[in-house]
């Protein structure tokens, strides 16, 4: 019986999870046009947050990989994070009527908070495939969100840009590059190693999900 790649090990942990994900509300708000402009906001203020942690787990990412290339790779993933909170979210804050500085005041929300505070956590604190495993659903389910959104399309041309960013060619070049390294350093993983990628890889999976619940809830502090 052939030996399933690791990445679809991976992803059979979560079909239930990106079922989820499909059917919120605010990702059917994308498409459909009805999504509040005060959630989507919310959601690239807190995105801008996140994508600052994200970077830092990417880079350490990138210290612990096993070879050159795959180093390089994360370097460059982590300087492109924040490339891309510095040029998409501010055209987006522009046209949602905010600007960077203001959402650079914006408090951290609960779930982004928690959400980086994991990723860093396991990055700093787990092996390689360990990091890997927590920092790939980001890449990996905004790739296949955003090519279910884009074949639907949207009659906001403001979501259809956000769509167009992830859905397009250039966005799964990338998100395959790590699909590839997820393979190569699985196929060398113990059963012990293979299980904690896979925790990681399902919890940071909810926390995607959590994330696009908090932006359609404008979540906030209780206290």
């Amino acid at each position: 019986m052939p030996i399933m790649a690791t990445r679809d090990v991976l992803w059979s942990d979560i079909t239930g999870v990106y079922e989820a994900v499909l059917a919120h509300p605010f990702i059917a708000g994308l498409t459909d046009g009805t999504l509040p402009r005060e959630s989507f906001l919310h959601y690239v203020v807190q995105d801008a947050h996140y994508l600052r942690g994200y970077a830092r787990a990417l880079a350490v990412c990138a210290a612990k990989a096993p070879d050159v290339d795959t180093t390089v790779l994360f370097a460059e993933h982590a300087a492109g994070a924040i490339a891309a909170e510095r040029d998409l979210h501010a055209a987006l804050m522009g046209e949602l009527g905010s600007t960077p500085e203001a959402a650079a005041a914006e408090p951290v929300a609960p779930a982004t908070r928690a959400y980086v505070s994991y990723l860093l956590a396991t990055a700093h604190g787990g092996s390689f495939a360990e990091a890997l495993g927590a920092v790939l659903p980001c890449y990996w389910i905004y790739a296949r969100v955003g090519d279910e959104l884009l074949a639907a399309g949207s009659p906001d041309p403001l979501y259809a840009r956000w769509i167009a960013m992830y859905g397009g060619v250039e966005y799964q070049g990338v998100v395959d590059a790590v699909l590839d390294v997820t393979d190569r350093v699985g196929a060398g993983l113990s059963t012990g190693e293979l299980t904690r990628m896979r925790e990681h890889f399902v919890t940071t999976s909810r926390y995607e999900w959590m994330f696009w619940d908090a932006g359609y809830r404008r979540e906030q502090w209780p206290i």
